[in-house]
């Protein structure tokens, strides 16, 4: 059975930091092949890809995240991080990892509040 495990979320004030990490298990053989993103869901919007990181480690941001969130892997670990700095109030949402090769799995998610 194939799990993502997200965490590292919480509340901060704003113009803070926090690093979610999410630990991927059933995959593991497989682990880096995969795409893995990170993706996010405000009340009332869309879910949003936030970044995302190749098997080559080629990384993708969307504008509103360059520069202050940074995406990285340890295929040793299989695990993806997503270090947020100078978070803002906008980027509070429910952050979800996905590992994506052949079939696109999710994880369940982990809040992150940020306060004005």
């Amino acid at each position: 059975q194939v799990r993502l495990v997200e965490s590292g979320g919480g509340l901060v004030q704003a113009g803070g930091s926090l690093r979610l990490s999410c630990v991927a298990s059933g995959i593991e053989t497989i682990f880096g092949r995969n795409r893995m993103g990170w993706y996010r869901q405000a009340p009332g919007k869309q879910r949003e890809l936030v970044a995302d990181i190749t098997s080559g480690r080629a990384t993708t941001y969307a504008d509103s995240v360059k520069g202050r969130f940074f995406i990285s892997r340890d295929n040793a670990k299989n695990t993806v991080y997503l270090q947020m700095n100078n978070l803002k109030p906008e980027d509070t949402a429910v952050y979800s990892c996905t590992a994506s090769w052949m079939v696109q799995y999710w994880g369940q998610g982990t809040q992150v509040t940020v306060s004005s």
